[in-house]
């Protein structure tokens, strides 16, 4: 059960179940269809409106298995592949791999219908998976194809020297401009689908430093060192500078719209570890897509 943000009045409920449980619109017209959704105690249909405050719940069915479909992802891009690994440019829209309440489409599903054989490790619709993005979130990420690199990967990302580089356009100008932010993340007490700051959380450590210093907001380069659900938008929303277009987390909705975005200003640029077959390092990067360099550009110009 979730409270309504702010930034979401207004909103059909097919929408904001959409942007605040990182479903596709389809998904979350199917659910308040198939009488999943309840929208202050009623029964609503898609194209009712939600309010500030009020409580929106979504009970997802429970499947009895889920498979990899291949579905193709035209805009998701190659940016290595070899015999042991396949590093993609995820776009946003696409989750890591199949799950309960997600029949979008994927990254395995894309490599699937590109004709990819990808590791057979791990559970069966999380084969290869040694890492992941959110739906909301683009960027690097990599997938194992053979057994040997799946190992290796997974255990590099418990020892945590897997070099991970974000950047995020966030609300106001975090002080200090550096620094270190260590608070465990929990699970949402109130709310599914949400992760907080708790005592009684996961240990979790997030690095920041700013880039540039806007009117409006700021650009932060981020590596993390724990790799937890939501991470870096918990994070910086503790920090109360919560990222651009991230109403879960308390973004504000004017500057959302001013910049003309509809999902939090979150991308991973950078990838970077020792190759598991050659012992050699590697790195990758990836440029900004083409929402959020249009939103930064309107940041730039708003000073």
């Amino acid at each position: 059960m979730i409270s309504v943000p702010e930034g979401l009045e207004g909103e059909r409920v097919d929408v904001a179940l959409a942007r605040l449980l990182g479903l596709s619109r389809s998904r979350a017209a199917e659910l308040v269809a198939d009488g999943h959704v309840v929208l202050d105690g009623s029964a609503p249909s898609k194209s009712d409106r939600v309010w500030e405050g009020a409580m929106l719940e979504a009970t997802i069915p429970a499947v009895a298995a889920v498979t990899v479909e291949a579905i193709p992802v035209d805009d998701l891009t190659i940016v290595h592949d070899d015999d042991d690994l396949v590093i993609v440019n995820k776009p946003v829209g696409v989750a890591a791999h199949p799950g309960v309440g997600w029949n979008g489409p994927t990254v395995l599903g894309a490599l699937a219908a590109r004709g990819y054989r990808i590791s057979t490790s791990g559970a069966p619709e999380r084969q290869g998976i040694v890492h992941r993005l959110d739906v909301g979130t683009s960027g690097l990420m990599a997938v194992a194809k053979s057994e040997h690199a799946y190992t290796v990967m997974k255990q590099y990302f418990r020892d945590r020297v897997v070099d991970k580089t974000y950047h995020a356009l966030v609300q106001g100008h975090p002080d200090p401009h550096t620094g270190t932010i260590d608070a465990p993340i929990a699970r949402h007490p109130k709310h599914d689908f949400k992760f907080t700051v708790r005592a009684d959380g996961r240990p979790s450590v997030t690095h920041y430093d700013t880039l540039e210093a806007h009117r409006y907001a700021s650009l932060l380069t981020i590596k993390l060192e724990t790799g937890r659900t939501h991470q870096i938008r918990v994070h910086l929303s503790a920090l109360k500078h919560p990222c651009v277009g991230d109403p879960l987390y308390g973004a504000d909705p004017t500057l959302a719209k001013k910049v003309r975005l509809e999902r939090q200003w979150l991308h991973a640029v950078g990838l970077g570890f020792v190759h598991p077959r050659t012992g050699e390092p590697v790195s990758y990067t990836s440029e900004y897509p083409a929402d959020l360099q249009h939103a930064l550009d309107l940041i730039r110009s708003l000073d």
